[in-house]
């Protein structure tokens, strides 16, 4: 499992004092009022940085790094991540998971058949759908609801689905080219 957990995006600078605009990548754009710090992937190093001030645009935060006070400071940091780590992520009630423990998950069906692996959560909304990738490479989209998932261990990197009718068919493209 990943130790540190993406929050936002730094998408651009706001003003000339050296605050930023966030785009956040967390179901709760509140929660960056309780962070007193966040971690800035620099592509080459993990910088740790206080938070001054948060207030809130439209979709994004606007951030204040103590220390970073012209837009020369923070400038270069734009399109850069913002991390947390996981004792600083917000707590999940049950059946809730972060997105990055999710990717990657082995997925069985609940006839016994390995599936593939978990590529993509797709936040869609009503409900996350997930994308598995099917050992003949083809794509699965399945809701995360609980008619489909029936369970989900990530110590044991597994997933338990059911495919609603409809969901899968296994006839191939050429098959179905054919009757046409």
């Amino acid at each position: 499992m990943e130790s540190l957990l993406q929050v936002g995006i730094i998408s651009s600078t706001h003003g000339i004092k050296g605050e930023v605009k966030v785009f956040p990548t967390t179901d709760d754009a509140n929660r960056f009022k309780k962070l007193k710090e966040v971690l800035l992937d620099t592509g080459k190093e993990t910088l740790s940085l206080k938070i001054e001030s948060v207030k809130f645009f439209k979709q994004f935060v606007i951030l204040k790094f103590k220390g970073f006070d012209s837009i020369n400071d923070i400038e270069k940091y734009k399109g850069k991540r913002l991390l947390v780590t996981r004792e600083n992520a917000v707590e999940l009630k049950e059946d809730e998971y972060f997105i990055a423990d999710l990717e990657g998950v082995n997925v069985v069906s609940d006839d016994g058949k390995y599936k593939g692996v978990l590529v993509e959560v797709i936040e869609t909304g009503a409900n996350d759908v997930y994308a598995i990738r099917l050992e003949d490479g083809r794509m699965l989209l399945i809701p995360a609801i609980k008619e489909c998932i029936l369970l989900v261990n990530l110590e044991e990197n597994r997933m338990l689905i059911h495919v609603l009718d409809g969901l899968l068919d296994d006839t191939s493209e050429n098959e179905v080219e054919k009757k046409s």
